[in-house]
């Protein structure tokens, strides 16, 4: 089984092709076509740097297993609950492993497209604040995965089993285009960071009771990502703290960007001589910037 479908060079040719067609058709004055066809080209070029990014390194991966065995022992000294002996539970039962492996391959793309799309069509305002998050995560993610460290299912000294090989289900099964499917960035868990992430963004946007039935896709995702041995609790522990990071950067921004709308408009009401409808003006703008900012903390 295969997830991935594009090379870098294939996803970055497309979102070329569709930053000019997202340019052409607002030529064309057909502004929400060009609007998502140029989001399609920005996560298209996020997924390309994510694939490209895979394969490249700042240490040399040689010492990835060695990584990964000083997680475990780490983990097990902490007193996390051993990640084998999780796998080991539901290991016979070969309709829940399946399952497990369809799930790890499939849901993480499929959850996070649907979320997106839904945020685009249906509350547009908030679209800046969840794509952002996604860039930023994305981002940060990628930059730690240049020290490449093994997932468990790589350790079965240490009583891990690959599953997803075992059962035929694996994404790392064969090349791509000529590429294969990284496995040495395991840390930290995009897959952690992403269902997280999308479950955020359902809760704070949408008021249905129904919202909170995505809480399920991030304990899934964890579960999974246990019994199927690609990620230890510390991967998905250290992705949860980047996407803390970057909300807090964004909220950072949103309130620099507030407070600088409110000194420029403090300083053109001075300048008007302190007329009423100058003043009124830069009450409102400094509004519209505080509001700003708190829709990207939120």
């Amino acid at each position: 089984m295969q997830n991935l479908t594009l090379t870098w060079q294939s996803a970055g040719g497309a979102s070329v092709a569709l930053f000019a067609s997202a340019y052409a058709v607002r030529r064309a004055r057909k502004a929400s076509l060009g609007a998502l066809l140029q989001e399609a080209g920005t996560l298209l070029a996020l997924f390309a740097l994510w694939q490209l990014v895979g394969h490249l390194s700042v240490m040399s991966t040689d010492h990835a297993l060695d990584r990964a065995a000083w997680i475990h022992r780490a983990e097990l000294s902490l007193g996390l609950p051993d990640e084998a002996a999780w796998q080991a539970a539901v290991m016979p039962y070969p309709v829940a492993i399946r399952a497990a492996n369809y799930y790890y391959a499939a849901m993480h793309f499929a959850v996070m497209i649907a979320v997106l799309l839904w945020v685009f069509v249906r509350h547009r305002h908030r679209y800046a604040w969840v794509r952002n998050t996604v860039v930023i995560t994305t981002a940060i993610c990628l930059v730690v995965q240049f020290i490449p460290v093994a997932p468990p299912r790589m350790l079965p000294g240490n009583g891990f089993v690959d599953v997803a090989a075992e059962y035929g289900q694996s994404v790392y099964g064969g090349p791509v285009g000529g590429v294969v499917a990284d496995q040495l960035s395991a840390m930290p868990s995009v897959h952690v960071a992403w269902c997280v992430l999308a479950a955020v963004a359902v809760i704070s946007v949408s008021r249905s009771f129904l919202r909170w039935l995505i809480l399920l896709h991030p304990v899934l995702t964890v579960v999974v990502v246990v019994v199927t041995a690609n990620h230890f609790w510390a991967d998905g522990l250290v992705a949860a703290v980047i996407l803390l990071l970057a909300y807090a950067a964004q909220w950072g921004a949103g309130r620099l960007r507030a407070a600088r709308a409110t000194a420029v408009d403090g300083e053109a009401a001075v300048g008007t001589g302190g007329r009423p409808e100058a003043a009124e003006r830069a009450s409102a703008r400094a509004a519209k910037g505080a509001a700003a900012g708190r829709s990207a903390g939120r």
